[in-house]
């Protein structure tokens, strides 16, 4: 019998982002309002999918994260009208959300200055609201198996915005997280580049990263690629992306690197050679510095969208020093 699916879905709701994706002067030109349209009519696909299917909506938006959409929890009184025209959780799911939305778009107004968007605090969330319904109470031991309990719960994350640097530890903590969780990390980048943080968060979660060619198409994207389930997808061509970018961000600046430089005991990565690890404060030799600091290479801008995983920093140092202390600084191309 076919487990059921639970889809956690982050929306990026950047109200600067979504005014430039709406500008007449693209060549595929997205409002917020007709991306709403398509994504309410993806959710109602996965709704009646099965009817055991769970779904939960955050949203995130400028300095915070909300819940905007629950099918475990009730978030509003507010229960719409019967209409004999409409099926009741679909119609329950397109005015909850649309609701939430325009009244977050309200006070956003009442601001001067428009903050970073909280992805990682919507992509937490949506880790916390996984772990807490994948691992019921432990009174349920013994009793047979409920084919509603969740099995391959994944994430979809509908991004506009660009990376952002300083994010990049909170992130990557979140990739661990999914991980062990064995939570799927789906990504649609619907406007502006790629994003290098959210390609490792899928490539590292076995999910899918797919960036919309065409955004007239985005319905048609959202169905072929994020609306089967991990366990169907073995058997279906889903798409993928073909290079992923696996630069990091230094520990001191919080830029993006080709080249980095990273502590041996504390794998701290950073722009250029310091003389103690601002993280776990270890002394590094005098001789490797100047070693590190005559070998390094003149700076220019790259595009190099290939690089080494995070998990094997430690073993792929280059170039390595023959002589390196136990705790000497190796430098990372």
């Amino acid at each position: 019998m076919e487990k059921a699916s639970h889809l956690s879905v982050i929306v990026d709701l950047s109200p600067t982002q979504w005014h430039l994706s709406a500008q007449t002067s693209n060549q595929y030109p997205l409002s917020i309002e007709t991306f709403l349209s398509q994504l309410l009519a993806f959710l109602n696909a996965h709704i009646a999918s099965k009817h055991e299917n769970s779904l939960v909506v955050f949203g995130a938006l400028p300095g915070k994260s909300v819940l905007l959409y629950s099918s475990t929890e009730l978030l509003s009184d507010d229960t719409p009208s019967l209409d004999a025209n409409s099926y009741l959780p679909f119609k329950v799911v397109d005015s909850t959300v649309v609701q939430r939305i325009m009244n977050e778009f309200d006070a956003i107004e009442e601001l001067e200055e428009e903050p970073p968007c909280s992805l990682v605090g919507a992509v937490t969330k949506a880790l916390c609201y996984i772990n807490r319904i994948t691992h019921p109470s432990s009174t349920t031991a013994g009793v047979a198996e409920d084919p509603s309990i969740v099995h391959d719960p994944r994430i979809l994350i509908l991004s506009v915005s660009p990376d952002l640097s300083s994010s990049y530890i909170p992130i990557m903590n979140a990739i661990f997280s999914a991980q062990k969780l064995k939570v799927t990390i789906d990504v649609c980048k619907v406007y502006g580049p790629d994003t290098v943080f959210l390609q490792q968060a899928a490539h590292l979660t076995n999910g899918s990263y797919i960036y919309l060619e065409r955004r007239d198409a985005l319905l048609q994207y959202l169905i072929t690629s994020f609306l089967s389930p991990t366990s169907i997808r073995k058997i279906l061509a889903v798409p993928k992306q073909d290079k992923i970018d696996f630069r990091a961000a230094c520990f001191c600046h919080k830029n993006i690197v080709d080249i980095g430089f990273v502590c041996s005991v504390c794998l701290s990565i950073f722009c250029q050679p310091l003389p103690v690890c601002s993280t776990c404060r270890t002394k590094f030799p005098i001789n490797t510095l100047k070693r590190l600091n005559a070998a390094r290479p003149t700076i220019t801008p790259a595009n190099s969208r290939s690089g080494l995983p995070l998990g094997n920093l430690n073993n792929a140092a280059s170039p390595r020093p023959t002589s390196t202390p136990p705790n000497g600084m190796s430098s990372l191309r």
